[in-house]
């Protein structure tokens, strides 16, 4: 086991990810990995067909009796969907696997699959009690979930752009120095970030993975389907808005911090070359 966690855990992961899913996804890519016909788009399949029986539940209230158990087995097959959607990453991670299409099919289905609970579980809310704050919680969800991975990726590709242009300027450096790093963090944020990250928690609380599991799985448990949504929804606001605010601080200091670097390594370049020339040619009498 502590090879597969070695292999296929990630250095950073959501909580729920790290807490609820990781424990039983380790263990069944343990079973499954020596199958190399269960490949990682099999799995995204199967976590696809996951979350179509998830949706059916959700709108089977609609049809049939008993409302709160249809919920709440709707919200089991969400969380199996997504233990299995990790799954797929993990395998291709252990058995190299991968490849470029893999990762654009399991992103769409991802996103295919959330819609379709979307649709299924506020549509069939408002199918039963014809309120229409089910629609608009369904347009909200939908809205949400787009905006956190379209944001996700765009700020990764800027922050990326920036951190290239910066080691093409002066090189490849390491982040922090050695004293720096093993000094003690200080203050309590810094000491609770430092313990999320010991667990491999990171510090973004609630991303898009935390909203899911709260739409799809905490709502239909407790039966507080919108508020649970809506309070989710306000909390990812949050955390985006935080992200984009330390965004935009790095990118107005980005050019400053690209004119030291330069700076640095033209003064580097210069003493490299004036080292590199013989006493003679300096004028040096000794």
């Amino acid at each position: 086991m502590q090879e597969i966690r070695e292999q296929t855990y990630k250095v950073r992961d959501a909580w729920w990810t790290v807490l609820l899913v990781d424990p039983l996804a380790a263990r069944l890519v343990r079973l499954v990995a020596p199958y190399r016909w269960i490949t990682p788009n099999l799995l995204t399949g199967l976590a696809t067909l996951l979350g179509v029986a998830s949706a059916a539940c959700f709108l089977a209230p609609c049809f049939l009796a008993g409302e709160r158990w249809w919920l709440a087995a709707g919200a089991v097959f969400f969380h199996l969907s997504f233990v299995v959607d990790c799954m797929d990453g993990k395998v291709a991670r252990l058995n190299g696997t991968g490849s470029l299409f893999g990762a654009w099919f399991d992103f769409m289905f991802d996103r295919l699959r959330v819609f379709m609970c979307a649709v299924a579980l506020f549509g069939g809310g408002y199918a039963r009690t014809g309120e229409v704050a089910y629609l608009w919680t369904l347009i909200v969800v939908t809205f949400l979930d787009l905006f956190r991975y379209v944001n996700s990726q765009q700020m990764a590709k800027t922050r990326e752009t920036m951190r290239a242009e910066l080691t093409e300027a002066a090189g490849p450096a390491p982040r922090t120095a050695p004293d720096a790093a093993l000094a003690p963090p200080q203050g309590p944020r810094a000491r609770l970030r430092a313990a999320l990250l010991r667990h491999r928690i990171r510090t973004h609380l609630v991303s898009g993975i935390e909203f899911e599991m709260a739409v799809f799985i905490i709502g239909p448990l407790t039966g507080w389907v919108i508020a649970t949504s809506l309070v989710a929804g306000a909390l990812l606001l949050a955390f985006e808005l935080l992200l984009i605010v330390k965004l935009w601080r790095a990118t107005r200091g980005f050019p400053v911090a690209l004119a030291k670097a330069q700076a640095a390594a033209a003064c580097g370049r210069t003493l490299q070359n004036a080292g590199s020339v013989p006493d003679s040619e300096v004028g040096i009498n000794v």
